[in-house]
């Protein structure tokens, strides 16, 4: 109080004379918050008390209906000291309910405060513009198409990300290579003693199917006809199988009586396949081919799958021969040996040699060119070879890693009798990204096919056990090209009797990859190519053709009487150092796309990080006010409810809600403080009791 009339004192020169007590004492209330002291109306406005004291002295009488005074003063105090505590009580109420978080109290009220606050450019025209409704629609539309505009480009950019684009990196590395392993195999089928009689029979059933087919009379070994009639039981044997899947022709004009599994080929002469059919002869088809080369070779190759897979072990066809099929053998100038190949043997290929594989101690190139590689010698006379098996002469070379199989029918190649054969080398390696980024695979062992055979994975060696596993599955036997695995038996037709219908049928699924063996196996994320480049030259020269041939009679007992068609020569080697490397790295990380998504909210709205802080917290809140006015939307129908008692309801409280009366809803929003002007009755009743007194007197 009396900080209160000293700060009144101090600007009370600064006042102006009021005319009235009432207005001299809203002047000090608004001075002082509402407190009545005379002694500042006194100060105030002197002119007026003293006339009110003048006109009390010269009444005279006595103040029967008179308050005194003293009484009039207490009360105009005690109720101005009512009035400011009954102030106050609201602004300490209002300071205790004001809670931690606190939300508004509208969507409307919301959104005037975000975009009144916002960082983001042009919200506060949506507010600011709000009595001009033409801005406010044009700010809102342009608002909200450049938000729709930002939202179609994050799009795009997520898009790309997702996609995980890789970049491709080209290296150039030189270094000392390690020599690729390298396959060379005869192209000549052996007749191996093991199955020597079988093969000659086949051969007499062959020689009888040609003449009556074609009318050829093909010349036939003396051996075979001792075979023939010394081996009656086995021939019989072999020609009751035979017969089960005979060699016919048709004319192509002819509707077909049984469905072929080859389409037809647009020529006017016959067509010529080999009939199968399953094991109750009920459904069967031709296996047909457009030229009857092939389907001769193809039904010899069938039948002597059959013969090959009675062997016990492949170690009974190992007859191998180094000497008599390689005849010179030299790597960077130091001659070969045994101990640099290893030796397998393939049903079409023959006798097949593997050089610098993982047995041995792995070559190394010191320099590049012709005389730092690999230099051989071979025999590619066949006196020994099956002529309906194999129609071409010379050898067949593949280069492969050493922890790769050599699969002969793909990246194999026939060098030619009496011809040098040059084979540059270049080395390139791939390196793919795995996981999202490509779909390859590191080893395989993610891949669910079984590995068969005992190298590394890739992508063949995935493809030929899938085949030969599902072979398995379906024929009940494995085929004979490919590795056996455990539990299952080699497929003969005196075992599993409709195999051949079994397996050309799933060979059909295969290539039309309904077996899914393509979709399964993936591409290594690293592999070793080589790309190679050929060139061919005569060997031996005519004028050098006597001494090479004599030479070679003196070291490797060369007795061959067609000397230009029986050896050829092939040298293999780095054309140079370097080898490419193929790398991939994203093009597109979270890095790019952090600044690309930065780049294009710049450009939109012009703010940064914190205004998408913003909006989250715009979002948040208003989803919380929804669930907000929801609840009280459900507490307010759920109360309405209760208090409306249904006719005929019953009197049992256990069942009724306690009703508390009506209370307050929770306040959530942050109000802004406004001080109410103070009640004004306490000086008026003052004033009136002063008028009365005076009119007393």
């Amino acid at each position: 109080m009396l900080r209160n009339n000293s700060l009144c004192m101090g600007q009370r020169r600064d006042l102006p004379v009021h005319k009235s007590l009432h207005e001299a004492a809203r002047h000090v209330q608004a001075c002082i918050g509402g407190v009545c002291c005379w002694e500042l109306l006194r100060l105030l406005s002197p002119e007026l008390i003293l006339r009110r004291e003048d006109s009390h002295l010269k009444g005279g009488a006595a103040k029967v209906e008179k308050m005194p005074q003293e009484e009039s003063m207490r009360q105009c105090k005690q109720g101005a000291q009512h009035q400011q505590k009954h102030e106050e009580v609201p602004e300490k109420a209002e300071e205790k309910h004001e809670g931690l978080i606190e939300f508004h109290n509208s969507y409307r009220e919301l959104f005037q405060f975000f975009c009144s606050n916002t960082t983001i450019h042009g919200a506060i025209r949506l507010v600011c513009s709000k009595k001009n409704k033409m801005k406010t629609a044009f700010w809102s539309v342009l608002f909200f198409l450049t938000f729709g505009l930002m939202y179609w480009q994050f799009g795009i950019l997520y898009r790309e990300y997702f996609s995980f684009p890789v970049s491709l990196n080209l290296n150039l590395n030189s270094d000392r290579l390690t020599f690729p392993a390298v396959t060379l195999c005869t192209l000549n089928p052996y007749r191996y003693s093991a199955v020597q009689k079988e093969l000659d029979e086949l051969d007499r059933i062959t020689h009888q199917t040609l003449m009556d087919m074609y009318n050829y009379n093909m010349s036939v070994t003396q051996s075979d006809w001792a075979a023939q009639y010394t081996h009656k039981r086995s021939s019989r044997s072999l020609f009751h199988y035979v017969q089960r899947h005979p060699l016919r022709r048709h004319k192509r004009d002819n509707p077909a009586i049984v469905e072929e599994n080859n389409p037809p080929v647009d020529k006017s002469d016959w067509k010529i396949g080999f009939l199968l059919c399953n094991e109750k002869s009920d459904d069967c088809f031709h296996q047909t081919y457009s030229s009857g080369v092939d389907a001769v070779r193809e039904w010899y190759s069938f039948h002597y799958i059959n013969i090959l897979a009675r062997m016990p072990s492949t170690k009974d066809l190992d007859e191998s021969n180094f000497e008599s099929f390689i005849y010179a053998c030299r790597f960077n100038d130091v001659t070969c040996d045994k101990a640099n190949y290893t030796h397998f043997h393939h049903p079409i290929y023959g006798n097949c040699y593997t050089f610098n594989d993982d047995n041995s101690s792995l070559w190394t190139s010191s320099l590049p060119g012709i005389n730092n590689g690999l230099s051989l010698v071979v025999r590619t006379e066949q006196n020994d070879f099956i002529p309906l098996l194999s129609t071409v002469t010379g050898a067949r070379v593949m280069v492969h890693n050493q922890n790769e199989p050599a699969f002969m029918d793909d990246g194999g190649f026939n060098i030619r009798p009496g011809i040098e054969t040059s084979i540059s080398m270049r080395k390139e390696m791939t390196l793919r990204l795995g996981g999202s980024y490509s779909d390859c695979t590191e080893d395989g062992k993610d891949v669910p096919v079984q590995n068969l055979y005992l190298s590394h994975y890739t992508e063949q060696v995935c493809i030929r056990s899938c085949f030969q596993l599902n072979m398995v599955k379906r024929c009940g036997c494995a085929y004979y090209f490919y590795p056996l695995p455990s539990g299952a038996e080699y497929c003969d037709y005196t075992k599993h009797i409709a195999w051949g219908y079994c397996y050309y049928k799933l060979q059909a699924e295969f290539k039309a990859d309904i077996l899914g063996c393509f979709r399964k196996c993936r591409k290594p994320c690293k592999m070793t190519e080589y790309h190679l480049s050929a060139g061919y030259s005569r060997w031996p020269s005519a004028l050098s053709e006597d001494w090479v041939f004599h030479m070679l009679s003196q070291q490797n007992k060369y007795n061959i009487t067609s000397k230009r068609n029986g050896v050829a020569k092939l040298n293999i080697f780095f054309e140079e150092w370097k080898y490419k490397t193929n790398g991939e790295s994203p093009a597109f990380t979270v890095v790019t796309l952090l600044s690309q998504l930065g780049n294009q909210w710049s450009l939109w709205f012009g703010s940064s990080v914190l205004s998408v802080a913003e909006l989250a917290e715009l979002i948040l809140d208003f989803v919380v006010i929804t669930c907000i006015l929801s609840f009280r939307w459900l507490r307010a129908w759920h109360e309405t409810a209760s208090t409306m008692s249904p006719p005929g309801g019953h009197d049992n409280t256990d069942f009724q809600s306690e009703v508390s009366g009506p209370s307050t809803p929770h306040r959530f929003t942050v109000e802004a403080v406004v001080t109410t002007l103070p009640s004004y009755n306490s000086l008026e009743q003052c004033e009136s009791n002063r008028d009365a007194e005076m009119g007393l007197e």
